[in-house]
């Protein structure tokens, strides 16, 4: 069974189903460890090209499979391209909110709040690492083949320009949605770990390689890991061969 098809199945429950808005988007599955906390705590944004077709069920495996590994973790909802007020800023907002949440629940669920990480999924992996350039207090951020560069992804017409569907129009109609949420127009004061597979032919590995190498020149603390083997789906399945590398790199970020 291939990577997409594993995540199909239904991922183990969460702990708790918690509201961080009132919208019916504006939610997170929490999950936690068996074992004593407090817990470190991966916060974790799904990808799905920005869009409302896509939810946050697949990556529930990703989530349960660190939950084991004595990490909690806040898999979020937000409103997409399709929801009302979903796109940009709306979904960003939404991010902000959610990663906001979370010191208001860690002494109810025992969470170590600092000891967190962001992590994000291709569409996710543009918003982890927006929300590391917008919040000064997110230290370590981790992009699995991140959608790093909105105005190459434009060019490029990926997934059928859903780029210009999140941003609400193209680089010389929108500038400033470009301007303030292109990771690579902006400036990320924190760890940012990249981790791309060379076969994958949803986002191609070239975004998160272009990406580390300009942000090394201008100083930024960024780390790429290609691996050969992997698809775009297999940095999210943790029945891959891809997965034991990716769980390695999360849990070395939090000191695990």
């Amino acid at each position: 069974m291939t990577s997409e098809n594993n995540l199909t199945l239904p991922p183990p429950p969460a702990d708790a189903r918690l509201s961080y808005g009132t919208d019916a988007s504006q939610f997170g599955e929490l999950r936690l460890p068996k074992a004593s906390g407090p817990f470190p705590v991966v916060l974790n944004i799904h990808g799905g090209f920005w869009r409302a077709k896509y939810d946050l069920k697949h990556a529930g495996h990703l989530c349960a499979a660190l939950t084991v590994k004595g990490v909690a973790s806040w898999n979020i909802e937000y409103r997409r391209v399709g929801n009302t007020g979903g796109g940009w800023p709306g979904s960003f907002e939404d991010i902000v909110n959610a990663y906001r949440f979370l010191p208001q629940i860690a002494k109810k669920y025992n969470l170590d709040s600092s000891k967190m990480l962001v992590v994000g999924h291709s569409a996710g992996g543009q918003l982890a690492v927006c929300l590391a350039a917008h919040e000064s207090s997110v230290r370590h951020v981790v992009s699995l083949a991140g959608i790093l560069d909105l105005e190459e992804a434009f060019n490029e017409h990926l997934s059928n320009d859903a780029v210009a569907e999140f941003l609400g129009g193209t680089p010389k109609q929108v500038s400033d949605h470009y301007h303030e949420a292109d990771p690579m127009r902006l400036h990320i004061s924190g760890t940012e770990w990249l981790i791309h597979g060379a076969a994958d032919d949803t986002v191609p590995a070239s975004f998160s390689r272009n990406y580390a190498e300009q942000k090394k020149g201008k100083g930024e603390d960024v780390h790429y890991l290609e691996i050969s083997t992997a698809g775009h789906y297999e940095l999210i399945d943790p029945h891959s061969a891809a997965w034991p590398k990716v769980e390695s790199t999360v849990l070395h970020l939090m000191e695990l």
